[in-house]
């Protein structure tokens, strides 16, 4: 399963759907990745493959980033893939 992860403007939490196949899931980044490099905002709609009555819609203008990863059983550790933090000790 991969997991495509979108980060807002002035929103903590990102906007997650998932694809079943890595073909889907690049589509998906290209597709969201060409409308962030347009001038103009563009709506974009997404829906989730796991959980199919979840629907989102985002204006690109309103996207900080997109990050595409792949979820396995090993690494499900509640946390997003590619963020660390650092505990002061």
């Amino acid at each position: 399963m991969y997991t495509i992860d979108l980060t807002l403007k002035y929103t903590p939490i990102p906007v997650s759907v998932q694809r079943k196949e890595a073909a889907d899931a690049e589509a998906i980044y290209q597709k969201i990745t060409a409308a962030m490099r347009s001038s103009a905002p563009q709506l974009i709609e997404l829906t989730c493959e796991k959980q199919p009555e979840k629907k989102v819609a985002v204006m690109s203008d309103q996207i900080c980033a997109v990050i595409v990863s792949q979820k396995d059983s090993a690494a499900a550790t509640g946390r997003v893939p590619g963020f660390f933090s650092l505990a002061e000790g």
